[in-house]
């Protein structure tokens, strides 16, 4: 009897040690694994553009992205895990776009996506993403998800589409009893899906469209244009153009003029918002209304903004880009401090779910509270409509002054009243 019992027992014991020892390597594998993971960084990737057209605008959206990492990593990273940007130039070619994000992805094996700047870039890759069920930041794209309906898209942009960009100004002009609008647009994704949504909202406003005109991409003469404006007479010009076009068409229309019949001149110009086409323009932008995301009024002091813009001047200013940081740096910013909070809440990177947290709640950052509706464009769009008002030449830090860049609309941000015709305003 003892024998057996003393033979039970060792047996027990063997399965127990064999146990104890199946459990001691696998903790011992799992820390491990927690520990490598905490060694390995989270690596985010995209393109942006840092030449071509758009790396006025691109530059310093990659700088706030870099300074976001910097912040974050002198924190200790995320969930214990350091960040990594992936960054290529897309030299502002939309073509270059989509073999870029699969090297991000197969190759680079990035964690996770922030799209390239701008419309026409983030477009082509709207179908793989949904493809993969990837989670996509959007970088100031525009109307891109109206075909993809992608559930896992979310574009930091207060431009959430053309009728909230083109509304307040046709409203205004509404009140001052315009009847007519001219139309020059280039021939873009953007500028025609601006365009588009801005002359439905005229003709439903009863205006009567008297000229409608859209041009090639980097044209650099619109002195025919100009004149043909001025010649239809019309009360309101809206014009969608990007940047190196906007210099163009501003400096013909103070060349040439528009004609006196013009109360309002503008709308839609990309690129009016960076400093060196502000700086180098000058006075030729006065009287010039047009949409912005961000200028620095007392109505849009939001926390951690002047902070930050403090902290961007100075290295804006030592690798020479644009010292104002107005129009993408918050933005991009933002972006990531949504990519952090999600993160932190889900405590990991699974796609579903970071998409799903960041669908379901409002966010807090740097250019004020964001959330989201069904389409992945914020639930409460900012499209700010400004003018250009006592504006001197060769003078950058004039920008930062309020009373420079009038607040229009929407009504809750308005900081001023129109000036016009726009013949009269400009000078």
């Amino acid at each position: 009897m003892k024998t057996d019992t003393a033979v039970h027992l060792s047996g027990s014991m063997r399965a127990d040690r064999r146990r104890f020892v199946k459990a001691a390597l696998a903790l011992s594998a799992g820390v491990a694994t927690g520990a490598r993971a905490q060694g390995v960084p989270i690596r985010i990737g995209f393109s942006i553009s840092q030449t071509g057209p758009l790396g006025a605008g691109g530059k310093p959206g990659l700088l706030a992205l870099q300074m976001w990492r910097d912040d974050v990593n002198a924190r200790g990273g995320i969930l214990g895990r350091k960040l990594e940007l992936v960054v290529y130039d897309d030299q502002s070619n939309a073509s270059l776009v989509p073999s870029i994000y699969a090297k991000l992805l197969d190759l680079d094996k990035v964690d996770l996506l922030i799209a390239p700047y701008g419309t026409n870039l983030t477009a082509p890759i709207m179908p793989m993403v949904k493809q993969r069920g990837l989670l996509l930041m959007g970088n100031y794209a525009f109307e891109v998800n109206e075909r993809a309906q992608h559930d896992m898209w979310f574009n930091n942009s207060p431009l959430t589409d053309s009728v909230s960009i083109a509304t307040g100004y046709f409203e205004i002009g509404r009140k001052l009893g315009a009847r007519t609008v001219a139309f020059l647009a280039a021939d873009a994704e953007f500028a025609q899906n601006l365009a588009t949504g801005a002359r439905n909202l005229a003709i439903h406003s009863g205006l009567n469209v008297v000229y409608d005109q859209k041009y090639p991409p980097n044209t650099t003469d619109f002195s025919s244009m100009m004149r043909a404006i001025k010649a239809a007479k019309p009360d309101l010009v809206y014009v969608c153009s990007y940047p190196g076009e906007s210099v163009g068409i501003v400096r013909s229309s103070n060349e040439i003029g528009v004609g006196a019949s013009v109360k309002m001149f503008g709308g839609g110009m990309v690129g009016l918002q960076f400093a060196p086409i502000m700086e180098g323009l000058g006075s030729q932008l006065n009287g010039v209304v047009n949409y912005n995301p961000f200028v620095p009024e007392k109505s849009l002091d939001f926390s951690g903004m002047k902070d930050f813009l403090a902290r961007y001047t100075v290295k804006a200013k030592a690798e020479k880009i644009d010292p104002l940081g107005f129009y993408l740096p918050p933005f991009c910013y933002a972006m990531g401090q949504i990519l952090e909070a999600a993160i932190v809440a889900t405590k990991g990177l699974d796609q579903k779910a970071l998409a799903k947290h960041i669908r379901e709640n409002e966010h807090k950052t740097i250019v004020g509270p964001v959330r989201y509706q069904r389409n992945g464009e914020w639930a409460e769009g900012r499209a700010l409509l400004v003018q250009f008002t006592g504006i001197k030449d060769k003078d950058i830090e004039q920008f930062r002054l309020p009373g420079k860049q009038v607040v229009l609309a929407p009504e809750k941000y308005k900081t001023g009243a129109l000036r016009f015709p726009f013949e009269k305003a400009r000078g």
